[in-house]
């Protein structure tokens, strides 16, 4: 296992907060539960769309450094949207 696990029994990435960059070209930022078959299951999201104001760097910026303003507060991003998954604290190194 690569790393330490919140819960024992789910995957690594559960309970981490993440960015998920959609196909659609909108950002995901969120708390990490599930991917099953209906897709990714997230809580606490912000969702930046593509072209908004202010540009996707600054925004994922501001959100790291004030924390998430929550958008929804439970989301599933359907998998053929889902896209690459970082945790957002990766972004800074």
């Amino acid at each position: 296992m690569a790393g330490r696990v919140f819960h024992p029994g789910h995957e690594e990435l559960h309970g981490v907060t993440v960015v998920v960059t959609g196909r659609s070209g909108r950002t995901y930022v969120g708390r990490y539960h599930e991917h099953g078959d209906r897709g990714l299951v997230m809580h606490d999201v912000a969702i930046h769309e593509p072209g908004a104001a202010p540009a996707r760097e600054a925004w994922l910026e501001r959100q790291q450094r004030f924390g998430i303003k929550v958008d929804q507060r439970h989301l599933i991003v359907p998998t053929d949207e889902v896209g690459e998954i970082r945790r957002l604290a990766a972004l800074a190194s």
